[in-house]
């Protein structure tokens, strides 16, 4: 992958997040089309980006549960103070809203 890929790849990104102009997927050069990450990008579609999105935040809520488990057992123990379980328990509840929130809006999707 040369530059003009990475940066062609990193213009279509920006584009999307900050809603700038559209991107024109003419304007790469020949390899550069045939490049992997590049037709990732130009071929997936809403329902193969929220079923991404699902297993990212599924991998972190997962995470999030299981250092919700320790600290449950570290304050019982007496390691830590119960208020570091607070945080634990709003930032595990968090991520499983979100990850929800993906499954749903993949299912959602046609």
């Amino acid at each position: 992958m040369n530059g003009d890929c990475v940066f062609a790849v990193g213009q279509f990104v920006l584009g999307i997040c900050f809603r700038r102009r559209p991107f024109d997927h003419r304007r790469l050069q020949r390899s550069d089309r045939e490049s992997p990450a590049t037709n990732i990008l130009l071929s997936m579609t809403l329902k193969s980006a929220a079923l991404l999105a699902f297993i990212g935040t599924l991998l972190v809520t997962a995470l999030l549960t299981w250092d919700l488990i320790f600290d449950m057992l570290n304050v019982l123990r007496g390691l830590i103070p119960a208020v570091k379980l607070l945080a634990s328990i709003l930032y595990a509840f968090g991520a499983f809203s979100v990850t929800v929130f993906f499954f749903v809006f993949h299912r959602a999707q046609s």
